[in-house]
């Protein structure tokens, strides 16, 4: 270890001082709920850049045909879009009055203004008219998320790793016991899923906090709009399977 690396300690190599002083309150006087609003937005954001790094290392994994390291990334993508999901819990306790106070200051940023949240849809597939509609609505889409459409959606990706595998994806659900393969693409509905529950989190969220007809921040539909996105699919194949199955 050299003495430059010696010298770090917890406070700098976390950069704390930096990343404390990132919490800006616009009202004035400062709301006492600002600072949390503020808070949990700004640590999704953090959680959203691992996830993105996290799904670059599943899409890796499916492009070198590699199940095993494919299925360890879809577990850890999964357990952080759970803590995404849960941080909202902490927004439940802003009672709708409180958020008034302070909400004209926000101008008008919203959440859907989140290059890195759109990037994670685009990378999980998200191709349908209303979802290119929506990011190009004010220009160009961000670098961030041209890239991600730039890539093949993961439901592709996965087909192309059966069919190098030469497995059907009907013959997953016939085997006497759950295979590697299985538990990949069962994750991946489990994703799916999870990123649903976190849309729907919001939607309740947003509900409670400004009601499920008022309009959001940026000129947004508020919740009319999220909940729309809540039956979104990425691996709709996947899903058809059982459909198939059933259909015997």
């Amino acid at each position: 270890m050299s003495e430059a690396h010696a010298a770090i300690d917890y406070g700098s190599y976390l950069r704390l001082d930096e990343m404390l002083a990132l919490q800006t309150p616009q009202s004035s006087p400062e709301h006492p709920d600002e600072l949390l609003f503020i808070v949990v937005h700004q640590s999704s954001e953090l959680w959203f850049k691992v996830l993105r790094h996290e799904l670059d290392a599943l899409i890796t994994a499916l492009e070198q045909f590699d199940t095993m390291r494919a299925l360890l990334a879809t577990q850890r993508v999964n357990v952080l879009t759970e803590i995404v999901a849960q941080q909202l819990s902490a927004l439940d306790t802003l009672p709708p009055q409180r958020f008034a106070q302070f909400r004209g200051y926000l101008g008008t940023s919203s959440g859907s203004q989140s290059a890195q949240f759109r990037a994670i849809e685009a990378t999980a597939g998200l191709r349908d008219p209303h979802f290119l509609a929506t990011i190009s609505e004010h220009g160009d889409p961000p670098e961030a998320v041209r890239a991600a459409l730039s890539r093949e959606p993961l439901q592709t990706l996965v087909l192309a790793l059966l069919a190098h595998d030469q497995v059907e994806l009907e013959a997953l659900y016939m085997g006497p016991a759950p295979t590697p393969m299985f538990l990949l693409v069962e994750g991946l509905l489990e994703f799916e899923q999870r990123f649903a529950r976190w849309r729907f989190l919001h939607v309740q969220l947003v509900e409670r906090i400004i009601g499920p007809l008022t309009g959001g921040s940026g000129g947004t539909l508020g919740a009319k709009y999220l909940s729309r996105t809540v039956s979104q699919r990425f691996f709709p194949e996947l899903w058809a399977v059982r459909t198939k199955f059933y259909g015997r």
